[in-house]
């Protein structure tokens, strides 16, 4: 006899035979065995999945077939044996044959009746199991569409009904349009199922699941409830799908389903419908039907071509549809595209010399490295060598390793299976006509679905990783590579792969152009304009489907109770724990690894760290930016605005100005991003000798996680008092807070430093997107040049340049300054100290760890090191002008918000502290504003205050900068009092009992301060933030629109809560990004003129690169930190200023004030007098636009300390 036993745990249903009366298999102990069968009795075990409902009635099912067989079994009655010659026994009373006979019969009768049950119980299930057949005719609401689409007779049917839905006007407007949502949350809620829709059709138009779509929109469309949330777009999309097929008759469904919903065709409509026209080749008749319906509906044929985009193919097949109704048409020809910004007339003006610089290597070699960067990105991830100390391979290393590999293979074939359940049970939820992951599961092949997977579950860490987490990275992995395959699907790959390798001839060091240009007007004109980018997925979709994800590594990956051993029975327990844990006082959901894995980890020691593709440097020139969605990256698409995922607003914003406004950014994004890279190697090798030899926190080189303190030892006693413990609790916090920042820190190190290695012999680049504000960043976020001193230190500019005459000179002065010795003095002394010391910079070239080790007590002291090393060797050159530098060489704003300030305002007495006016030595404004801050003390001395006469003698340039340098960008009085508590804790010195009263007292006189020195700054503040008040309290996100024309809105709104429920633990995500929430009016008002402020000097720094690019040089920036060659830096600081004075001329806040009038007070949303009253208030804030002083601009030509 057997019976049929089903496991469910973690890892899902299991089905183990065994047979009855025997001992239990190993697989099922430790388990409590109840009505659904054994379940592990571990409190750290996952939370069992939610079964489907047709998943128990497989059960049930399986197990009362096991049953019968049971019970026939017990029913026989007789047994084949070996024949043996027994006497005859007695006969049986006659009342004992009736006994057994009656319970024969009984046992007969309950056989039948439980066979009769089961068969019934069968059908329902099978008939229930069985997929649903996908509908394509829809059921449609109006009886005079549903008789036009019933009608028969008709010649050519399904043209004729074409016809006839298109002369049919919408009886009624969307129900949506009818009747909005009143409650807010419940409009959020239809919103997001509509965006869930729209996901699901697309994708399911990319996975060739279009029947599948067609099933669900008609099911969806049939139930009036759900009618209501569909929208024009997902009918288009259906539309576009079988116009690609040439399926008229389903194309025409879809149209009836439309015009019964009460929506009018828009232009994407009638493309479908003509594209699919123009595929079967229909008769002209019905294509100038639809034709003359277009212009009936106020649409252009000119408007196919000019506001759509498609794919080559699907513009033949409109254009040979459209030609057959109008032989003479032609598609009209994009007209030029011109930037007509002041700022930039000189950019794009076709006269005057130009010299744009070319990339030092040949066109072949540029051709090989853009293959090795095509297959990277389509590859998706690569593997780096780490730099941590490799393993003695001793045995225990390679048992590990080769346990794991075992593991791994195991848990692929486990994955894989479970992963084909979960698409069959989705397809079956799909059948029923409702939208589920099903097609978001297909779009990658299971072997990539696993390996991306496997990826997820090497790199978690020890400590675990929460669920929301790892379910969005997941959900955004799927997303990306997604992408990339779409772009192979639709040919965009072979497309890409002519274009680019003809652009390579502007940029390569052996080819000629007829015309030099832009890279983005190079790229234009070599073909059409790219394909618009695949639509984001919604982020609660997003999250669901990592969630699901997460779920499958849960359930399928397991390992033996016993790993690491041989010994004991081989039960097979969970790898990933589901736990809850709680951070900064919020109880989150974790999925923690089971300690024994991590051991493996350790001892395996494996040496390679794995990276997403869009992680690392490009190995060839990026593409250029051409628009919003169109740069960078050669496949993995790539915002031309950072942001929060999710926040669809600035993308909106982009894609709704014109073209032509972006291209100053483009433009400079671009020409970043062609900046040629490589890795300093002496520099690499000294790093490296100090990271493995425990860091250096001197050096700014992080120590291991074994240098971190270690907490208390032993076990109190149990009469410790109560303070006692306490302070050990407090004590155990803050060295596993320590140690955990340490390991966040080495980490990071590690990233750089294994990248730097792995590129040392190459040349790379890095390509540049922006942020809101239109301040650039790289992409790659480990190794790039906006990281710390060691990380600067790393890069070099792939191209050198001779020093020239003066070269070397900026090179000592630039290591001057990267020594923080001589701020306050003048560029001569700067040179004479450099040449004064020369002996120390020498041997900090020569014996950088063994020498006098002067390099070290500099501010900067890697970047110190490299530019003692590159002194030394043009010094000791044959020709030290023509000595090849490849070293970047800096040229800094003098705390340049408050730069910009000034020259708003006109404020001469502000200019003069910010070196805007010319001087014989460099104006330092927070030593200034120390000086004053020291004033006032000595005023509160003679008055007796307490706290003054502490801080005698501790009022320093450093306890007030970084308070200053943040005052302009917004820091508040509580901010600016913990900063300058930071600086006096690190003062040995200083009583801390005093640290609170002495803070608190010196972020007052630090504001009373800059209140004095700049009461022009202080006044546009609060212009800025006042108007930005008004518009926030009106119902406004804070908008306005750079100096070159880029669309900026705050993306400051109220948070919005949102859960994703079901699966292992439902998730709650906060989102301070919607823009449809009303805006935080505090954040708002504080960010604006920060936001402002920054808006302008990425404008400046814009401008400097776009005419630094034209006149040949090489510049990047770090914000308001420019680099170029040292024999470049005369030309550079020329650019930079004129470009400031430039910028400045525009009557920038009088502008500011037009474009936030037209924006926010000529339209009221409301006529309510509330409001009314509050947009007068607004209209006569931005009228009073601040007064400006009398400094001159044109003075900052003269100023040499302005950038230095």
């Amino acid at each position: 006899m057997s019976a049929l036993c089903w496991s469910r745990g973690a890892a899902g249903f299991r089905r183990t035979l065994r047979l009855s009366g025997c001992t239990r298999p190993a697989a099922l102990e430790g388990t409590m065995v109840g009505l659904g069968g054994p379940r592990r009795s571990s409190s750290a075990s996952p939370r069992e999945l939610d079964r489907r409902k047709d998943w128990g009635l497989a059960e049930l099912l399986e197990v009362l077939e096991a049953r019968v067989r049971q019970l026939q079994a017990e029913s026989l009655s007789e047994m084949m044996v070996k024949r043996v010659k027994v006497a005859q026994a007695p006969t049986v009373p006659t009342r004992w044959e009736q006994k057994l006979n009656q319970d024969k019969q009984k046992m007969q009768n309950r056989q039948q009746r439980i066979e009769k049950r089961l068969q019934k119980h069968s059908q329902k299930l099978a008939q229930k199991l069985k997929p649903r057949p996908l509908r394509l005719e829809p059921q449609l609401l109006s009886e005079e569409l549903a008789g036009c689409l019933q009608q028969e007779g008709l010649q050519s049917p399904w043209e004729e009904r074409l016809e006839q839905v298109l002369q049919k006007a919408s009886e009624k407007l969307s129900v949506k349009m009818q009747a909005p949502p009143d409650d807010q949350e419940e409009e959020e809620h239809v919103s997001a199922r509509q965006r869930n829709m729209l996901a699901f059709l697309e994708c399911c138009l990319t996975t060739d699941h279009l029947p599948l779509a067609h099933h669900v929109l008609v099911s969806q469309h049939s139930m009036p409830r759900r009618r209501q949330l569909l929208t024009l777009t997902m009918y288009n999309i259906v539309m576009l799908g079988w116009a690609r097929k040439g399926s008229l008759k389903e194309l025409v469904y879809v149209f009836f389903m439309m015009k019964d919903a009460g929506l009018s065709p828009d232009l994407l409509s009638y493309a479908a419908a003509l594209q699919c026209l123009g595929r079967v080749n229909s008769d002209v008749h019905t294509i100038k039907r639809c034709v003359k319906q277009m212009a009936q509906d106020g649409l252009q044929l000119q408007q196919l071509f000019t506001d759509l985009a498609m794919p080559t193919e699907e513009r033949a097949a409109l254009l040979n549809a459209l030609l057959k109704a109008q032989p003479d048409f032609s598609p009209p020809q994009a007209p030029p595209q011109v930037n007509t910004s002041t700022l930039l007339k000189d950019i794009y003006a076709q006269d005057g010399p130009t010299s744009y610089p070319r990339l030092p290597l040949p066109l072949k070699t540029l051709q090989d490295l853009f293959q090795e960067q095509l297959r990277m990105e389509l590859e998706a991830n690569i593997s780096v060598e780490s730099v941590e100390k490799a393993p003695k391979l001793d045995r225990p290393v390679l048992e590990a390793r080769k346990t794991l590999k075992a593991l791994r293979a195991q848990w692929e074939a486990a994955l894989h299976r479970v992963l084909q359940e979960t698409k069959a049970r989705m397809a079956r939820e799909a059948h029923q006509g409702q939208p589920s992951l099903y097609p978001f599961l297909c779009l990658l092949s299971e072997k990539d679905l696993v390996g991306l997977l496997m990826q997820a579950l090497q790199a978690l860490p020890s400590q675990g990783e929460s669920l929301m987490f790892l379910a969005h990275d997941l959900g955004i992995r799927v997303f990306n590579r997604h992408a990339v395959q779409q772009k192979q699907r639709n040919h965009q790959l072979q497309e890409l792969e002519q274009r680019y390798l003809r652009y390579l001839h502007l940029l390569a060091s052996d080819t000629q152009v007829a015309t030099p240009c832009l890279p983005r007007q190079y790229w234009e004109a070599l073909g059409a304009p790219d394909m618009p980018p695949l639509q984001p997925w919604p982020m609660p979709l997003l999250m669901k489907l990592g969630r699901h994800l997460a779920e499958m590594l849960v359930q399928a990956v397991e390992m033996p109770h016993n790993l690491g051993t041989s010994q004991g029975s081989r039960k097979l327990i969970p790898v990933l724990y589901h736990v809850y844990s709680f951070r900064s006082f919020r109880q989150i959901g974790i999925l923690k690894p089971h300690p024994a894995y991590t051991q493996l980890l350790a001892t395996a020691a494996e040496s390679t760290l794995n990276f997403e593709s869009t992680d690392v440097p490009m190995l060839c020139p990026p593409l250029p930016w051409t628009s919003s969605h169109t740069g960078a990256f050669l496949l993995n698409p790539t915002k031309l605005m950072r942001g929060v995922d999710g926040n669809l607003q600035h993308q909106r914003l982009l894609e709704s100005c014109p073209a032509t406004d972006l291209h100053g950014a483009l433009d400079t994004l671009t020409q970043l991003g062609n900046c040629a890279w490589r890795v300093n190697g002496r520099l690499l090798d000294l790093v490296l000798e100090v990271f493995l030899d425990k860091g250096s926190v001197r050096l700014g080189v992080p120590p291991p996680v074994s240098e971190a303190p270690q907490p208390p030892e032993g076990v109190l006693p149990p009469n410790t008092p109560p303070a006692r413990k306490a302070e050990v609790r407090r004590e155990l916090a803050h060295c596993l807070k320590v140690a955990r920042e340490m390991h966040s820190l080495r980490m990071e190190a590690l990233y750089r430093l294994s990248l730097a290695q792995h590129l040392r012999s190459r040349i790379f680049w890095l390509p540049h997107n922006m942020d809101f504000r239109g301040r650039t960043y790289p992409c790659p976020p480990h190794f790039n040049h906006l990281g710390s001193d060691l990380a600067r230190s790393l890069l070099q500019f792939a191209e050198g340049r001779p020093l020239g005459p003066q070269g070397l000179d900026w090179l000592k002065i630039h290591l001057v300054n990267l020594t923080g010795l001589k701020k306050r003095e003048s560029l001569k002394a700067r040179l004479a100290f450099a040449n004064q010391v020369m002996e120390d910079i020498l041997d900090s070239a020569d014996r950088p760890m063994t020498g006098k080790k002067w390099w070290m007590k500099a501010d900067e002291p890697w970047q110190t090191l490299a530019c003692c090393i590159e002194v030394a060797q043009a010094v000791r050159s044959p020709d030290p002008t023509a000595y090849i530098s490849h070293l970047p060489v800096h040229q800094d704003g003098s705390c340049n918000g408050l730069q910009h300030y000034a020259a708003l305002g006109r404020d001469s007495i502000g200019a003069a502290s910010v070196n805007l006016l010319p001087s014989d030595l460099p104006q330092d404004v927070y030593s200034e504003v120390a000086a004053k801050v020291e004033v006032f003390r000595r005023e509160d001395v003679k008055k007796g205050v307490l706290v003054a006469q502490v801080l005698e003698g501790f009022i320093s340039r450093k306890v007030v900068k970084q308070t200053v340098m943040t005052v302009v960008y917004g820091v508040t009085r509580y901010g600016g009092r913990l900063q300058i508590e930071k600086r006096l804790r690190e003062l040995d010195s200083f009583p801390q009992e005093f640290i609170w009263e002495a803070s608190h007292y010196l972020v007052r006189l630090v504001f009373k301060s800059l209140q004095e020195m700049f009461s022009g700054t202080r006044a546009i503040q609060h212009w800025l933030s006042e108007s930005a008040r008004l518009i926030s309290q009106a119902g406004y996100a804070v908008e306005w629109v750079t100096p070159l024309g880029i669309p900026v809105v705050q993306p400051y709104h109220h948070d919005v809560k949102y859960q994703v429920p079901g699966g292992i633990q439902s998730i709650t995500c906060t989102s301070t990004v919607d823009s449809r929430q009303k805006p935080n009016t505090l954040k708002q008002k504080n960010g604006f003129p920060p936001n402002f402020i920054h808006s302008l000097d990425s404008a400046h720094m814009m401008l400097t690169a776009l005419h630094c690019y034209r006149k040949g040089l090489t510049f990047v920036s770090v914000h308001d930190c420019f680099w170029t060659h040292a024999a470049d830096i005369p030309v550079m600081n020329q650019v930079c200023r004129e470009q400031f004075i430039h910028l400045h001329s525009q009557p920038i806040l009088q502008d500011l004030s037009t474009f936030l009038q037209k924006r926010f007070c000529d339209n009221p949303r409301s006529h309510k007098p509330s409001e009314r009253l509050l947009l007068s208030q607004l209209q006569n804030r931005l009228k009073s636009v601040p007064q400006t002083g009398d400094f001159n601009l044109e003075q900052v030509k003269h100023s040499k300390y302005f950038f230095s």
